[in-house]
């Protein structure tokens, strides 16, 4: 065997295993901020913490490197605080459950949606619909009144007319019920949204950022009906339109063998690509509702 050989400690089995549980566990944590507000504040903490690692061994700086590793016991708080949104949002999306099934009565939901929607567009009355998928809202239901009333176009419409209590807010549907009304949903601290969309729009986008739910918005200066999906909003929407959209979201059904890593990349992914890509899965779910 060569003299360079036998100098160099390859790893055991031990060593291996380390390794590839490493190497699965920072692909996935690069997968969750990837496009996300988080990655640039990950970006820049590594960048530093790789600068002072540098420099302290590089010029033998003993105390600042004593520093480094007093603190180093706090990063994970600061990992925690910093990156909340993510981490929830990511926890969240692996343990959410199916509450909304493809049935008839899911159907008739979707027509009772569409009327009302349709109706106060036509008014020019303002509206925010969150319809309750796999991901529970309960936070955001409590900030509300609890209604508990089967959907209808006549409750829905008159919740959203002018001077009602509950018409500034936001209506919750889970399944065939309007659970709460007058919800305050969190709005989106997104930098690239125009500044031409209103609070019911940034809110929309702000509820799909954290959740898998689908937001329908009436603006109340236009009339136009927008969807809100996986952070996308998408504008100019017509009835027929939002009914094969509304729709086909609802009666999807996800495959049981893909990874819940890989649903949790897929919602957490926020940049032009992903953006794309949810466009092109809302196209695919109204191409397979006509079909």
């Amino acid at each position: 065997m060569r003299p360079w050989l036998e100098q160099l400690h390859l790893p055991g089995l031990a060593g291996v295993v380390e390794i590839v549980v490493l190497a699965i566990v920072f692909y996935y944590l690069i997968g969750f901020f990837r496009g996300t507000r988080g990655a640039a504040v990950l970006s820049g903490l590594v960048l530093l913490l790789v600068l002072l690692l540098v420099l302290t061994q590089w010029f033998n700086l003993n105390t600042l490197s004593w520093v480094i590793q007093r603190f180093s016991v706090y990063l994970a708080v600061a990992f925690v605080v910093i990156f909340q949104p993510e981490i929830r949002r990511a926890l969240a999306e692996l343990g959410k459950q199916s509450v909304f099934n493809a049935s008839a009565g899911q159907r008739e939901v979707v027509e009772d949606i569409v009327t009302a929607v349709s109706e106060l567009a036509n008014q020019k009355i303002g509206a925010l619909i969150a319809i309750e998928r796999e991901i529970g809202m309960r936070h955001i239901q409590e900030s509300g009144t609890r209604i508990d009333s089967h959907v209808s176009p006549e409750l829905l419409t008159s919740i959203f007319f002018p001077h009602t209590p509950l018409h500034d807010g936001g209506v919750i549907i889970r399944g065939d019920r309007i659970v709460s009304a007058g919800c305050v949903f969190p709005l989106s601290q997104r930098l690239e949204l125009s500044r031409s969309l209103g609070t019911r729009h940034r809110a929309a986008i702000g509820l799909t950022e954290e959740t898998d739910a689908v937001v329908i918005v009436v603006s109340e200066e236009t009339g136009t009906i927008s969807v809100a999906y996986r952070g996308r909003l998408s504008r100019g929407i017509e009835e027929e339109r939002l009914r094969r959209i509304i729709g086909s979201i609802l009666s999807r059904s996800r495959p049981v063998a893909q990874s819940r890593w890989q649903r949790v990349k897929d919602v957490l992914d926020l940049t032009p690509a992903g953006v794309a890509k949810t466009e092109a899965v809302l196209r695919e779910l109204a191409e397979d509702h006509d079909r």
